[in-house]
């Protein structure tokens, strides 16, 4: 599977890279891009071999996306969505469906969701809410039971994809007992509303913009088939909600070197000591983000939920958000004030960079994490934000 993910990632980032500046100037949608991931077969990337997809691992899916991201890193930001929703649920495996009382019916119908994405269809998330971020426990979106299905009414916010997808990831609380919280996969159509609401500093071709639902959707629509799984899944996956952006942003920190490099080399400038002193700091603070992505993914294969493995999980993207923000700045500075200019490659990627330190969690959130792990604390009970 490797090889030929990483063929196909690789053969499409120089498509996207070409495309990348009339959307972000434009904050529109890359929908050739889509097309060509949808062609390319990657959005099987993480469907089970047995239902027609790839059958990728977590490190796997990581050096996909770092590839993706040198090209555009607004669309592999999107398709690191559709990859956490096929991904944590091609993850559930029998034994661990067993555990959560996820019921065969619930099995099925998660076999049908990850055959239709091996086959073409495209998942977002909708999680994140206005005064809540994505904070699970503080959703306002509810939920309640009707004949023969559920019905969802809320409002979501930075919806990356939003308008473009086949399926949303919704979660949303119960309207009988508020300390229950699920997600659903809602199917695009009536009953959904988008506003088009981003208009952001970077990663402006996301079209991450609000999502409003008033929608009743069938049972079988309720992941796991259980209530109230949402929390416990986020608590033995956190690399799909914590750490999965990380890839993207070293891709994006790759691609300011490379972007940088060209500018310099066109201007004859590479002789300068300053400069390629900046260049070889960000391609080694670059590697060292990308190793510890790499050892992070290899440890969620091997030992998914260990307590070290989220360790690294958090670490991963703390470091990755961080670099990619400093390394852009830095190679910016050394190809001078013309980088600056609108449409330039440096300028757009140096606005993406900045926007890996805010997704959730924040680099506080995880550094705060980190550091009450290291006096010995427990960071999911112990930290003055809830988690989730």
């Amino acid at each position: 599977m490797t090889v030929q993910a990483l063929e196909a990632a690789r053969r499409l980032a120089p498509r996207f890279a070409a495309r990348a500046a009339e959307h972000d100037r434009d904050g529109s949608f890359p929908t050739e891009d889509f097309r060509d991931l949808r062609e390319s077969g990657l959005f099987g990337l993480m469907v089970p071999q047995a239902l027609g997809g790839l059958g990728a691992s977590f490190a796997e899916y990581a050096a996909v996306a770092t590839e993706l991201a040198r090209g555009n890193g607004a669309t592999a930001l999107v398709f690191n969505m559709h990859a956490s929703v096929t991904g944590a649920l091609g993850a559930v495996t029998e034994e661990l469906a067993e555990a959560l009382g996820v019921p065969d019916e619930a099995l099925a119908a998660r076999d049908r969701l990850l055959t239709a994405a091996a086959e073409g269809s495209w998942y977002a998330v909708a999680m994140s809410e206005r005064g809540a971020g994505a904070r699970l426990s503080q959703l306002t979106t509810a939920y309640e039971a009707t004949d023969g299905g559920w019905h969802l009414k809320g409002s979501k916010t930075f919806c990356s994809g939003a308008g473009h997808a086949d399926g949303y990831l919704v979660a949303a609380r119960s309207a009988a007992d508020q300390s229950v919280v699920s997600q659903f996969l809602v199917p695009a159509g009536d009953g959904l509303t988008v506003e088009p609401t981003w208009d952001s500093l970077g990663m402006r071709a996301t079209s991450s913009h609000d999502l409003h639902l008033d929608v009743t959707v069938p049972s079988d629509r309720l992941l796991g088939g259980v209530e109230g799984l949402a929390l416990v899944v986020a608590q033995l996956m956190p690399h799909w909600l914590v750490a999965s952006y990380a890839a993207v942003y070293v891709g994006v920190a790759r691609a300011a070197i490379d972007a940088a490099a060209e500018h310099l080399n066109a201007r004859n400038l590479g002789g300068l000591p300053a400069v390629r002193a900046r260049l070889g700091r960000a391609d080694a603070a670059t590697a060292a983000a990308q190793l510890v992505v790499a050892e992070a993914a290899r440890r969620v294969d091997e030992a998914p939920g260990d307590e070290e493995t989220n360790r690294w999980v958090w670490r991963a993207k703390l470091l990755a958000g961080t670099t990619a923000a400093e390394v852009a700045a830095s190679v910016l500075e050394a190809a001078g004030t013309s980088a600056t200019r609108r449409g330039h490659p440096l300028e757009r990627l140096y606005r993406d960079a900045r926007c890996g330190s805010l997704h959730p969690a924040t680099s506080d959130v995880c550094a705060d994490w980190l550091g009450i792990a290291a006096l010995g604390g427990d960071p999911d009970r112990d930290g003055s934000a809830p988690r989730w």
